[in-house]
């Protein structure tokens, strides 16, 4: 029996977040400015949490899991793990232990597959030397999976939403377009490994060499798409981005799914949520989506350069909208 998991959730991947502007409205208010020690916290939207140990050592936590974004268990299991191992990444961190968040419809699918499924984790896990250890699962009517992880980074050597700063050139490590390419493979089963590739390699080196080039700012690219990652680092930071539309990279394969069609509701809610705050530079809708494309598990965003990674655009003084695309 062949079983497409894909088919039993109602979205994909980060596809499936709750919108950016709904999100907000959900935990504005729940900041505790006062919180000893606490380094990172809700205060910007940040990708993981960080609380200072003592002068050497921060404590990194993060958790993140979400639908099939591809029918195969076991490379579903390995890109949901890299997902959520990237979030500790992106604040400068090195995961040190995860353990695995799963619901399953037991009732439904074989749970054969939960161990392929898990076996992906557990790789993606031990790739990025993480030690994995238990978890929790609930009876679920939509399979969904993904880790809580906990790193350490030093306490002075963060990556930080909030830190950019006008003249700093912006740098990104994965291609987009991931999100097109789920969609479409959603939809007729097709099988893009230029996308899986992306999707399972690890953000470990690119944030490595983020602190090594002595950045200070960073997010990762995931449901709320390049636009919504970028307008949240320069509302953080107080600061314009302008983009070069021409020196992002894509997935091969990705504009043609764009040009069929295959966008996903996330998508679209992610250009909505950033158009009051864009000048668009007169470029065509199908462009505009795809740089809000819901990515899984996409690259780093660095304020800086990063070497290796493409220069995209360049971070400038406040003088307008947030985002200016060129």
């Amino acid at each position: 029996m062949t079983v497409r998991l894909t088919q039993y959730a109602h979205g994909g991947g980060c596809a499936c977040k709750i919108p950016p502007g709904e999100l907000e409205s959900i935990v504005a208010g729940l900041v505790r400015p006062d919180a000893d020690g606490l380094l990172i916290g809700l205060d910007d939207g940040d990708d993981a949490a960080a609380v200072r140990v003592d002068g050497d050592r921060a404590v990194v936590a993060t958790a993140d899991f979400f639908t099939p974004v591809v029918d195969d268990a076991y490379t579903w299991g390995r890109i949901a793990a890299t997902n959520a191992l990237s979030d500790v990444y992106a604040v400068g961190g090195e995961p040190l232990i995860a353990v695995n968040l799963l619901g399953w419809p037991r009732d439904t699918l074989p749970m054969e597959l939960v161990t392929e499924v898990l076996r992906g984790g557990l790789d993606a896990a031990d790739a990025a030397g993480c030690h994995v250890a238990g978890g929790h699962s609930v009876d679920d009517p939509e399979p969904k999976y993904g880790m809580a992880v906990t790193g350490l980074a030093h306490p002075d050597r963060l990556l930080r939403i909030g830190a950019g700063r006008p003249g700093l050139p912006l740098s990104l490590t994965k291609p987009l377009g991931v999100g097109v390419l789920n969609t479409r493979h959603k939809a007729t089963g097709e099988v893009f490994e230029q996308a899986v590739a992306v999707m399972t390699t690890l953000n470990r080196d690119a944030s490595r060499a983020a602190l090594a080039a002595g950045a200070t700012c960073a997010t990762d690219v995931t449901g709320f798409g390049l636009l919504g990652h970028l307008y949240k680092l320069a509302r953080a930071s107080g600061v314009t981005a302008v983009v070069d539309t021409a020196a992002v990279p894509f997935v091969e394969g990705a504009r043609e799914a764009a040009r069929d069609g295959y966008v996903s509701g996330g998508t679209r809610r992610n250009l909505a949520w950033v158009e009051p705050h864009l000048d668009a530079g007169g470029l065509d809708e199908e462009t505009l989506l795809l740089l809000a494309d819901a990515q899984t598990s996409g690259g780093l965003l660095v304020a800086g350069e990063v070497p290796g990674a493409p220069v995209i655009g360049e971070l400038v003084a406040s003088d307008g909208p947030a985002l200016l695309l060129r």
